[in-house]
């Protein structure tokens, strides 16, 4: 069985920084890091907020090696394996596994129809083949497949496999992983879908998984901080500061569209610039600046509250 891995955790979905020639911006990777390792979070490379699935290998390892280099051990690198080939997934686990990562983090390919014991054989593969601890990660707004609790269930007895971060969209489903995984000390169950944080730590979820984290880490903290301590008031205040902050660049934009916006209030942070990898697109300059006049208020009022 896995050892326990530690619980009541944030995780960082980690942006990935880039210059205007697609090449990966270190300056902006350390000025990151430097930020999660001030606030003592994880960190998640290559992730869906990382745009993980955009880049091609050499942009992978570059950003993977230079996050590495600039967490220097003081927090955790958890690393996406991404694309639709389980063989290559293989072969970066143990890549990325030299680089210095110490999870690692699949989801499951995304362009043929998948069936329950596909499923289980994809992913009991991949876990024979690594060295250290894999997390499955079920998304289904993107991989367009949703994981049965009865197929994690079954994974998550694997020796290799340490949790499972859900960024499904589900409360019945969210309820009964709660249950089936929160006495688990060998298996974490990490909520991706922000909105839930609370939610989920105070019924006995391990931790959160916040792409508005790359903004600012302090909503987080102080949410994990109040749960942990038994203030529900506190932690939802919190709740509802992640709330308000991450409707700037979300609301009524879909998953390619509000993830250059929150690079745009990364850049006014001087965390990164505003560069994305196709098919996304960077906001035009005009359109950087209607969105800057709509919400640079709006976050002010929030940070001061």
């Amino acid at each position: 069985m896995n050892n326990h891995l530690g619980s009541d955790k944030v995780i960082v979905p980690m942006v990935s920084p880039f210059n205007k020639d697609y090449t990966i911006d270190r300056e902006s990777v350390a000025r990151i890091c430097e930020n999660f390792i001030s606030s003592g979070v994880s960190v998640f490379a290559l992730g869906t907020t990382g745009e993980g699935d955009s880049m091609y290998a050499n942009q992978k390892d570059t950003l993977l090696k230079c996050v590495v280099n600039e967490a220097k051990g003081k927090i955790k690198i958890y690393a996406g394996l991404t694309g639709n080939s389980l063989h290559q997934s293989m072969e970066d686990a143990l890549k990325y596994t030299d680089f210095g990562a110490d999870f690692l983090v699949s989801k499951l390919p995304s362009y043929y129809p998948i069936a329950e014991d596909q499923m289980m054989s994809y992913f009991e593969t991949l876990a024979d083949s690594v060295k250290i601890p894999l997390y499955i990660y079920n998304i289904p707004s993107t991989t367009h497949h949703s994981i049965p609790l009865t197929v994690l269930e079954k994974l998550s007895h694997h020796p290799q496999i340490a949790g499972t971060k859900d960024s499904e969209r589900d409360l019945a489903r969210l309820d009964e992983s709660i249950r089936l995984w929160r006495n688990r000390e060998d298996f974490e169950l990490l909520i991706g879908w922000a909105a839930m944080s609370v939610y989920g730590l105070t019924k006995g979820a391990h931790g959160i998984v916040p792409s508005t984290a790359n903004l600012t880490t302090e909503p987080y903290v102080r949410m994990l901080e109040s749960v942990r301590i038994g203030d529900e008031e506190g932690a939802l205040l919190w709740q509802d500061v992640s709330d308000r902050m991450s409707g700037l660049y979300q609301q009524g934009k879909n998953l390619s569209q509000s993830i250059p916006a929150l690079k745009i209030l990364m850049k006014m942070k001087n965390l990164c610039g505003a560069e994305v990898l196709p098919p996304m697109q960077t906001m035009s300059a005009e359109a950087e600046k209607q969105f800057l006049l709509m919400t640079q208020s709006d976050l002010k009022n929030i940070s001061n509250d």
